[in-house]
């Protein structure tokens, strides 16, 4: 199997089924959460190797503080594994801070890594792209050639953002750069120099129109994917687009946005990469953004969605989808208000309390919400808060409504203020230590509660008082575990 394994954009389909390496179910999202790794990370890149998917991204910090490169990895896209420092600029003499967007890929029975460093804003400025090696997937990287491969702006490109693609002929190809301008170069068979093209040149322009950086090459089903960043990084607008073409060198003519901020779930989503299950036609896209809740530049995580092709090879759009399971045993998205609260055996739990509340950092306004809930102990109740705002610790601490279940015999639901106004309530036995799946459904000023029978609400009226806001759980004199948890627009 050789040489394969692609960076981002690519993994080259049934050569690089790994020993050992499984297919996981075709996932519709992180459905352990999003963002899936925890701290700040951008601009992901990912290949597999072996027995394991694996991603490496940019430290999302200060450009002084972007020094090194971590990466992580996992069997089944669900737990991941952090490896840290696979890369410092103390293995790159050249290299001393604004480290970025790591290139993955695999040759000659060896591991490199592409990665830009020190943000050169001209030809006189030490930087640009570099490459380093490893005989490991997780290193310790060091640096190849001990100078940058590409240390200067041509046809206007900023030395940055780089992809590595193999051809099914065995050629590579390094797609990269910044400023607006985006250019592609061969690679020679030892991954550490450039070839030549046909008439001479070492690289050509192939910029698309509205190109801002960071582009991405796939191959699928004989057509060439150029995909590639648009807007500005700090800024809601960030996104991704995409072209087609029947030669790695284009042209790239513009066909649709692909990736974009959803005012319900997230902004700035862009710099992606997409994988490749080994052996299928499974595909995600792997991306940065930024929650609702964070104003900060460098407040970046990972995330992954589904990357669907329509019949006639086009991409569509990707929907970020808000799912967590819990089976990655972390609850990375949540914050919580009062109570105690561990993901742990695959499931939410939280310790008994009087009102003690998590939530998501989503926006929604019409949505369904559903939760497999099981009260452990206590009399009181948990269940859903919805189109909440205003959160803190306390028993009714937050704007917004909730919908439970409780031993006393009851669904209810009401809503919040500071204060408690029950809304509705429904008669149904519920047993402590047994799970129930509930689901409400939020259309303008409609808000119906089901519990188990998805076809016949428990609790359907008719409340106008809050619009929109985040989603979460919550206990009151009980405790709980909850599971399956997902929110989708409608």
């Amino acid at each position: 199997m050789g040489e394969i394994v692609k960076s981002i954009a690519v993994v080259l389909v049934a050569m690089l089924s790994g020993p050992g390496l499984a297919a996981p179910p075709a996932y519709p999202t992180a459905v352990a959460g999003n963002p899936f790794v925890d701290g700040r990370y951008a601009d992901p890149d990912v290949a597999v190797y072996n027995d394991r998917y694996w991603v490496f991204p940019t430290s999302s910090r200060s450009y002084a503080e972007q020094t090194y490169l971590d990466a992580f990895s996992s069997a089944d896209l669900v737990t991941w594994t952090k490896h840290p420092n696979v890369l410092t600029t103390a293995n790159v003499a050249w290299a001393r801070y604004a480290v970025w967007a790591p290139a993955p890929i695999q040759r000659n029975g060896r591991y490199y890594l592409y990665f830009a460093a020190n943000d050169i804003q001209n030809d006189t400025q030490l930087g640009g792209i570099g490459v380093a090696v490893a005989d490991r997937p997780e290193g310790p990287y060091t640096d190849a050639i001990g100078r940058p491969l590409i240390d200067r702006f041509v046809n206007g490109a900023q030395p940055i953002d780089q992809d590595v693609f193999i051809d099914d002929d065995g050629q590579a190809y390094i797609y990269y750069g910044g400023h607006g301008h985006a250019n592609v170069a061969k690679l020679n068979s030892d991954m550490t120099s450039l070839g030549t093209f046909p008439d001479g040149s070492v690289f050509k322009e192939i910029t698309p129109a509205g190109y801002v950086e960071g582009p991405q090459m796939l191959k699928r089903n004989g057509k060439y994917y150029l995909m590639w960043s648009e807007g500005g990084w700090t800024g809601p607008d960030y996104s991704v687009a995409y072209a087609m073409a029947d030669s790695p060198l284009g042209p790239f003519r513009r066909l649709d946005k692909i990736l974009a901020q959803d005012a319900t779930v997230a902004r700035g989503a862009g710099h992606n990469s997409a994988l490749n299950i080994p052996g299928t036609d499974t595909w995600y896209t792997f991306y940065h953004r930024r929650p609702l809740n964070e104003t900060d530049g460098n407040a970046r995580y990972l995330a992954y969605d589904r990357m669907n092709f329509a019949a006639d090879g086009t991409i569509e759009r990707v929907k970020m989808l808000v799912r967590d399971n819990f089976d990655d045993n972390n609850a990375i998205a949540w914050k919580t208000w009062g109570g105690s609260w561990t993901a742990s055996g695959g499931q939410y739990r939280a310790g008994h309390s009087y009102g003690g509340k998590s939530l998501l950092a989503d926006n929604h306004t019409n949505a369904v919400l559903d939760a497999d809930v099981t009260v452990t102990s206590g009399a009181g109740d948990a269940g859903l808060v919805f189109r909440a705002t205003a959160a803190g610790a306390g028993t009714d601490t937050y704007r917004g409504y909730y919908a439970g279940i409780t031993p006393a015999g009851q669904v209810i639901l009401g809503k919040a203020n500071n204060n408690w106004t029950r809304l509705g309530a429904a008669p149904m036995t519920i047993t402590p230590g047994t799970r129930y799946r509930l689901r409400v459904e939020a259309t303008g000023s409609t808000l119906k509660v089901y519990v188990n029978d998805m076809t016949n609400p428990k609790i359907n009226i008719t409340d106008g008082t809050y619009a929109a806001g985040s989603s979460g759980v919550r206990v009151y004199n009980a405790a709980a575990a909850f599971d399956n948890v997902s929110v989708t627009s409608s």
